[in-house]
């Protein structure tokens, strides 16, 4: 897929997982297209290493199916809950 696929699944995916994920996130429409697709890439590696599904396949490709969406938002909700990890400051 090309690299607009790539910017509207990041999109789709960085916005249902920030709409899902509760709290602040915080960053602009740039940070929630990089972290749907990176969202993706962990989506789609995770989905295939567990379930071997080529759903899972289509969103580390950047396919704009809603298996692949679906995909997408499980990974960027896992990349926004690790960077919440990471970036939480101690009391």
């Amino acid at each position: 897929m090309g690299i607009i696929a790539w910017i509207v699944l990041g999109l789709i995916a960085g916005a249902l997982a920030k709409l899902i994920y509760p709290g602040h996130q915080g960053g602009g429409i740039i940070a929630t297209i990089v972290l749907g697709i990176l969202g993706a890439l962990v989506g789609g590696w995770v989905g295939s290493a567990l379930l071997g599904s080529s759903a899972a396949a289509g969103a580390s490709a950047g396919a704009l199916t809603i298996p692949s969406i679906i995909f997408a938002v499980i990974g960027a909700i896992i990349l926004i809950f690790i960077w919440g990890l990471v970036t939480r400051r101690s009391a």
